[in-house]
C-alpha cells in the first residue's frame, strides 16, 4: 500500500502548467479590451470568497476558475496598454519566466554559500547594468563599490540612509541611538519614502528638512546651501541629502553636479534616486538626466518601472560597500561559514535590511539576455516618442494647458476650468475603464499625469485615450 501524499504529482504539475501559462497568454491578448481600473466596490471580493478554508483539497481546474470569475474582477490591470496612471510597472514574458523558474528553485540567498549562483549572477547582472547605463565606474563590484537587488527604490534609500547616518556618528549611532541632531535633506517634491525613511531611521521628520523647488520642480541648491549652514551653526549634524532624478509628481530632474557639490564640501552622504526615470540611461541620448552622478554615494533605480522586469526588482549601487556593510552587518554564530570567514564572497543579506533574499537577479537576467540592449533601447525610445506627440496634442487644443516639463515619458496637463474640473474629468475616464490615469497637485492646482511606460503600449493605444479625454472634456 503507498503512502497517502497530498502533493500535486510530477504529472500534473506538468498538465496544470501548462493550463496557467494558456491562461496567462490569453490573458495579456485580451488585457486591453478590460477595464483599466477595477470596477468592483469595496468588499465586493470578499463577499464571493468563502468564508472558511476547505476541508479537503479542490480541483485544480476550479481553482483556476475562480481566478477568472472572482480574482479578476478585483484587478486593476497595471500590464494594460491603456494603463497611464502612477508610473509604469510593467512585465514582460521573460521576466515571468524566469520569475517561475526562481519560485521553483526557491533559493534562499542570504548568503553565497546558500547558493552561490543567486550571489555571483546577481553580482554580473548589476556589474552589466553600470555598462549599460553609464554609471560610473566607482559602481562596479571590481571597485570598491557594487550593486545589489532590494526589493524597492524605498528600501534603497533608507540603507542609504543608515549608510550615511553611521559615517556621519563613526558607528556610534548603531551602538546608542540617534542622539536627535542629525538632519537630513531632500526637496519637497521628493517621494514619501524619505520621510518613511527619517522616522524608520531614528531621523525624525522634524529633522528631515523639504527643500525649495525651482519652477520646474526641480530642487534649489542655494537654498540647499543655505539651510545646511544654518543648521550647522545650531549645533546639529547635516549627514545626508537625496536627490531626485525624474520625481513622481511630476518627473522633475534635480540638479545632481550643484547639489554634488555641496555634499562634497560638507562631507554629507549624496544619495540619488531614479526610481521612476533611471532606466532612460539606457539610451545614451538621454544619459543627461544623470549627469553629476559621479559625485554620489549611493544610486538607485527600478527595472520594475520602466525595464519589463515584473516587481519587485530595484537595484541598488554604493560607491564604497564598506561603509554599507558595516552598518548593517551581524553575523550570529549560525551563519557563520568558510566562504564568508574567507572574505572572498559578498554576502548580500549585509547590504540591505531583511536576511532572507529570493533569486530576483534571474528574471533581470532573462530580460536582459531576451531583449539585448537594442531591444530594450527600442522601447524606451518608443515611449518617449509616444509621450512626447501626446504632449503637442495637450499644447494643440486650447482647453488644456502643459503643467511642468516632460522631458521623459510623462506628461502632466490640466484642464484650464479648474480644480473641479480636472476631478472630474479623470473620475468619468476612469470609471469608463477605457484607461486610467492619476492626478497630482502642482503650484495646489489639481493636475492629472499621462504616464507612458507600460510593455505593450502603441501608438493606437495613446490616440484612444486622448479621443477619449477630448470627448469628456467635450461633456463638461
Amino acid at each position: 500500500m503507498s503512502e497517502k501524499s497530498y502533493h500535486m504529482t510530477p504529472a500534473q504539475f506538468r498538465e496544470y502548467g501548462y493550463a496557467v501559462i494558456d491562461w496567462i497568454a490569453d490573458y495579456y491578448k485580451d488585457i486591453g479590451t478590460l477595464p483599466v481600473l477595477s470596477q468592483v466596490k469595496p468588499g465586493e471580493v470578499r463577499q464571493t470568497l468563502t468564508p472558511g478554508a476547505p476541508r479537503k483539497g479542490e480541483a485544480f481546474t476550479a481553482i483556476l476558475h475562480d481566478m477568472k470569475a472572482v480574482i479578476l474582477p478585483g484587478v486593476t490591470h497595471w500590464q494594460s496598454p491603456n494603463f497611464f496612471a502612477y508610473f509604469p510597472a510593467n512585465a514582460s514574458g521573460p521576466a515571468i519566466l524566469g520569475d517561475l523558474l526562481s519560485s521553483a528553485l526557491g533559493v534562499q540567498g542570504m548568503l553565497w554559500a546558500t547558493s552561490p549562483a543567486c550571489t555571483e549572477l546577481e553580482t554580473c547582472v548589476l556589474d552589466w547594468l553600470v555598462s549599460m547605463l553609464g554609471l560610473p565606474e566607482k559602481f562596479l563590484s571590481t571597485s570598491k563599490g557594487g550593486g545589489v537587488i532590494q526589493d524597492t527604490a524605498s528600501s534603497s534609500s533608507l540603507c542609504a540612509m543608515l549608510a550615511g547616518r553611521e559615517r556621519a556618528t563613526n558607528y556610534r549611532s548603531n551602538r546608542q541611538g540617534c542622539d536627535g541632531r542629525l538632519v537630513a535633506y531632500t526637496s519637497n517634491q521628493a517621494h514619501s519614502s524619505l520621510e518613511k525613511a527619517a522616522m524608520v531611521a531614528g531621523i525624525g521628520l522634524e529633522n528631515l528638512r523639504l527643500i525649495e523647488v525651482d519652477q520646474q520642480f526641480a530642487m534649489r541648491p542655494e537654498v540647499l546651501a543655505r539651510q545646511i549652514a544654518q543648521d550647522g551653526a545650531a549645533g546639529l549634524v547635516p549627514f545626508f541629502v537625496s536627490a531626485t532624478v525624474g520625481t513622481t509628481s511630476s518627473n522633475a530632474l534635480d540638479p545632481l553636479p550643484a547639489i554634488g557639490a555641496i555634499c562634497r564640501k560638507n562631507n554629507i552622504w549624496f544619495h540619488v534616486d531614479a526610481a521612476m526615470s533611471g532606466t532612460a540611461a539606457l539610451c545614451p541620448e538621454l544619459r543627461y538626466i544623470q549627469d553629476g552622478l559621479d559625485l554620489a554615494d549611493s544610486y538607485t533605480f527600478n527595472p520594475h518601472k520602466w525595464m519589463f522586469t515584473n516587481f519587485d526588482c530595484n537595484c541598488f549601487y554604493v560607491a564604497d560597500r564598506k561603509a554599507l556593510i558595516d552598518t548593517l552587518s551581524i553575523l550570529p554564530e549560525y551563519l557563520r561559514n568558510q566562504a564568508t570567514e574567507s572574505g572572498a564572497v559578498f554576502d548580500y543579506r549585509d547590504w540591505h535590511i531583511p536576511l532572507g533574499r529570493r533569486f530576483r537577479s534571474l528574471k533581470l537576467w532573462f530580460v536582459i539576455r531576451h531583449y539585448g540592449v537594442e531591444g530594450l533601447q527600442f522601447h524606451v525610445r518608443r515611449h518617449v516618442e509616444l509621450a512626447q506627440q501626446f504632449l503637442e496634442w495637450v499644447r494643440q487644443d486650447d482647453r488644456f494647458e502643459v503643467a511642468a516639463p516632460a522631458p521623459l515619458n510623462l506628461v502632466c496637463f490640466r484642464h484650464r476650468g479648474g480644480n473641479e474640473r480636472n476631478t472630474m474629468l479623470m473620475d468619468r475616464l476612469n470609471t469608463s475603464g477605457d484607461l486610467y490615469l492619476t492626478h497630482t497637485r502642482l503650484n495646489g492646482k489639481v493636475t492629472l499625469r499621462f504616464c507612458v511606460g507600460q510593455t505593450n503600449t502603441t501608438q493606437m493605444h495613446v490616440e484612444n485615450a486622448w479621443k477619449r479625454i477630448q470627448e469628456e472634456a467635450g461633456k463638461l
